[in-house]
């Protein structure tokens, strides 16, 4: 019987690398070689103004807001963010406004006056309401409002300081008021001392022309005193 050589298991039992010199070839990707690449484009910095650099921010608060829409009677989200209680450093005036998180896109901006009241929305003790004149999309229009926090402590106090910052500002109103209508008095003085010095002015000369006419005919009645003498 002819005999049958028997398989070589070494092609079976090593496993195949096919990429074996792949694998072997050393990697360069990461070597520093000291070339120096050139970006392709140049990014210079550019000064970003927010309009809030000259406030200081005095509340601080993450929330959502809606807006109630008149026309279809009901409440639309105006955007989820900061909402931030701002406070001028020259006029002491405080503003609200309030951004979108991702865009920061004005959601309300608008003055904390002495008139504005925030009360609690009914049936959500995390929410609440108020009415304000708002700028938020480049015109004045009165607007209702309602405001969501992520807590009950949160609510309050943005509800508190909101108050104590109306009163404030009626404080503020009123300082400005009597300062207007003392540089309004001031002024008034002011120029009625100009007339008075304007009026004593023009009583010397009034006076001086009377006295030159006075002596005029004064004269003129002596000449006509004097006796004609006759040849």
């Amino acid at each position: 019987m002819a005999s049958t050589a028997a398989p070589t298991t070494s092609s079976a039992t090593e496993p195949e690398h096919p990429n074996r010199e792949e694998e072997e070839a050393p990697h360069n990707e990461d070597e520093d070689t000291g070339a120096q690449v050139a970006p392709i484009v140049k990014l210079e910095e550019v000064a970003v103004t927010t309009g809030e650099e000259e406030e200081d921010a005095i509340l601080d608060l993450k929330a959502k807001l809606y807006r109630f829409d008149k026309d279809g009677n009901q409440w639309k989200e105006r955007g989820a963010g900061s909402v931030k209680l701002l406070k001028h450093k020259e006029s002491g005036k405080v503003r609200l406004v309030m951004r979108q998180s991702k865009t920061l896109k004005i959601c309300a901006n608008h003055l904390v006056l002495p008139t504005m009241s925030v009360q609690e929305h009914s049936g959500n003790d995390k929410s609440c309401v108020w009415h304000a004149t708002d700028f938020a999309e480049g015109e004045l229009k009165d607007e209702l409002f309602c405001i969501r926090f992520g807590s009950i402590e949160n609510c309050k106090k943005f509800m508190e300081k909101v108050q104590e910052v109306a009163e404030s500002q009626k404080l503020i109103e009123e300082n400005e008021d009597a300062t207007a209508a003392a540089s309004h008095l001031e002024k008034l003085s002011v120029e009625e001392k100009k007339v008075e010095e304007k009026a004593g002015e023009e009583v010397p000369a009034t006076a001086d022309k009377e006295e030159k006419e006075s002596k005029t005919e004064d004269a003129e009645k002596k000449d006509q005193e004097k006796p004609v003498l006759s040849t």
